[in-house]
């Protein structure tokens, strides 16, 4: 539903563009268009890598991965979570699944946290556009702030 409303309120923006100025709206829509298939083949592959990662990871070793406690359980479940990208509505019911299954809530935090926040299979399309130090920045500075939500929220709940 959210996605039809998006839908509608773009088309009446587009065409509230063209009314009033046809040409810059035609010369925008260039611009959009030549961005996006620049972007698609790294989108695409990026997508076919994530693809074949969760189709060759069988669901129990994800799950025994999450049930190690300790540091070495959090930073490993960390790095599953910065190399993964998964979507929200997939994420977030899988993480209430883990903790089920016994996966500790500083590993569970730490996974949907780095998840959300950190990119390493994107970093390079990420670097193509804002540049390599921004990506090394960004990423960085996201999974160190990554790994202290989870360890606070291990403590904390």
């Amino acid at each position: 539903m959210s996605s039809l409303i998006l839908l509608l309120v773009t088309t009446v923006a587009l065409a509230i563009s063209y009314w009033r100025d046809p040409e810059r709206t035609r010369k925008a829509l260039k611009t959009s268009l030549r961005s996006f298939l620049g972007l698609a083949p790294s989108l695409l592959t990026m997508t076919g890598l994530i693809g074949i990662f969760l189709a060759l990871t069988p669901e129990h070793v994800l799950v025994q991965l999450f049930q190690q406690h300790g540091l070495t359980g959090f930073f490993l479940v960390s790095l599953v979570g910065s190399v993964a990208t998964i979507p929200g509505p997939i994420a977030f019911p899988l993480a209430g699944s883990l903790l089920t299954l016994g996966a500790s809530v500083a590993a569970v935090a730490a996974f949907i946290t780095t998840l959300t926040m950190v990119g390493l299979v994107s970093a390079p399309m990420e670097a193509e556009f804002f540049g390599r130090r921004f990506a090394l920045l960004r990423n960085g500075l996201s999974l160190v702030l990554a790994l202290i939500v989870g360890g606070l929220m291990g403590v904390i709940l």
